[in-house]
């Protein structure tokens, strides 16, 4: 029986939004598409969320991958909230849960810069019963041990949980840990894949 709802947050709760902050910033053509190779899209982005390194060290590898585009990197580290903002059913979603008795959590890949530039995008984390960012713990998903950190965080039954994230990975990762998991497409899409488990969504 589900009791506990776990929700991961971008793509899910909030938009993630790289090419219209891009497009926002004038960044296009090939100097968009460099400079999101050298931060967004670069295997350092995981890195960021881990949060193990400083932010100037984080940076300077950005700049390292794209020397020459200095000074856009640096616009898109100042701008690190100009692609996430909050769903409009994200609150009201959480909200309906909890009325309906299901303890609702969080986690997250999330690097402590941007969780300190984006507060207002996570309030919903007002509602929660929980919430663990990669941050935190220097683990991300889908190390499986960011998992295990979770259920023992919050004494949580493993059977008892079900998962929700855009990724698929991410969802494996869960599943291997003995939590149900749900790969998030959409809302609606959602909302019908829970009922279908037996979780009231109404």
């Amino acid at each position: 029986m589900i009791k506990n709802i776990i929700l991961d947050v971008g793509k899910v709760l909030v938009e993630w939004d790289t090419e219209y902050a891009f497009r926002e910033m004038g960044l296009d053509g090939e100097v968009g598409r460099t400079v999101a190779a050298a931060t967004v899209a670069s295997p350092d982005w995981n890195e960021l969320d881990r949060s193990l390194l400083t932010d100037e060290e984080i940076l300077a590898k950005f700049i390292a991958r794209a020397p020459e585009y200095e000074k856009e990197i640096r616009m898109v580290w100042d701008n690190i909230a100009l692609p996430i903002w909050q769903y409009d059913y994200a609150r009201p979603w959480i909200r309906a849960m909890k009325r309906n008795g299901y303890r609702v959590y969080i986690l997250s890949n999330y690097s402590r810069y941007t969780y300190e530039h984006t507060r207002e995008a996570l309030s919903f984390l007002e509602d929660v019963d929980g919430a663990l960012f990669s941050f935190q713990v220097k683990q991300i998903k889908p190390e499986p041990e960011i998992y295990r950190l979770l259920l023992a965080k919050y004494s949580l039954n493993p059977q008892e949980c079900i998962f929700l994230d855009d990724r698929r990975e991410n969802v494996e990762a869960a599943e291997a840990q003995g939590i149900a998991g749900i790969q998030f497409t959409g809302y609606e899409e959602a909302l019908l894949e829970l009922k279908r488990r037996g979780v009231k969504t109404d």
